[in-house]
C-alpha cells in the first residue's frame, strides 16, 4: 500500500495505521475462506 504522508499530520501515526489495515484485511481474507470451507463441510452432511 503505497501512501504519501509527507503532508500529513505530524501526530499522525501512518506505519501504525497501514500495519493495522493490513492485519484487519488479512484476518478478513481468513475468516471469509474459513467460512467457506465450514459452508463445504456443512454441504457434505446432506445426504
Amino acid at each position: 500500500m503505497s501512501i504519501d504522508t509527507s503532508n500529513g499530520h505530524p501526530a499522525m501515526d501512518y506505519p501504525e495505521h497501514v500495519r493495522t489495515y493490513n492485519g484487519f484485511i488479512k484476518a478478513s481474507i481468513f475468516l471469509i475462506v474459513f467460512i467457506a470451507l465450514v459452508l463445504l463441510y456443512l454441504l457434505s452432511l446432506v445426504p
